[in-house]
């Protein structure tokens, strides 16, 4: 068995999250600090990445003022809580091969220091020494202690209900790490 080891490149890998609410939608980025990918035999078979809580940028507030509040908001724990968890992860457990280049990921992400299994499909090619995977992770945010406006915990939100589940869609870029000779 050849096992390959792929570190992710932070700066050229990025999450773009969507949250929708009745009246509509909001969107924007969070980094990815660091993490792996793992392959075996040439397939995807592991790794892990962890997402800067506190990079949460929001992309649809055009106004200063706004944003920031905005930005304070989710920050705060009514949300992510980000001065006390400044870090989300995830962990792939399984990596399900499909055809080309398709894979059924399992997992677990933990958010604010609540872990769930997740599962999701992604798409992973590999040229040379690089590696490139996209995916799109849904989340129940009430899961992880986010009940701020759910029709799950409060009653009579009317247009001011905001809808549980929450879009992360993640693209990673990843190079091989150097293989140790041994002399």
């Amino acid at each position: 068995m050849n096992t390959q080891t792929f570190t992710i490149l932070g700066a050229q890998s990025n999450i773009d999250w969507v949250g929708r609410k009745v009246t509509g939608a909001h969107n924007g980025t969070i980094a990815i600090k660091a993490g792996t990918l793992i392959f075996t035999d040439d397939l995807l078979t592991g790794g892990n990445f962890i997402a800067d809580i506190r990079s949460i940028t929001i992309l649809d507030v055009t106004d200063a003022a706004t944003n920031a509040q905005f930005a304070g908001h989710l920050a705060s724990d009514d949300f992510f809580n980000s001065e006390q968890y400044p870090d989300a992860t995830l962990e792939i457990s399984r990596a399900k091969p499909r055809s080309g280049g398709s894979y059924h990921i399992l997992g677990d992400l933990t958010i604010k220091g609540i872990t769930h299994p997740v599962a999701f499909d992604a798409e992973v090619s590999r040229a040379g020494n690089r590696v490139s995977a996209t995916g799109k992770i849904t989340v129940d945010r009430t899961k992880y202690g986010m009940k701020f406006r759910s029709g799950n915990f409060f009653q009579n939100l009317g247009d001011t209900l905001i809808y549980n589940n929450f879009d992360l869609s993640t693209r990673l870029t990843a190079e091989a790490v150097p293989s140790l000779a041994t002399v």
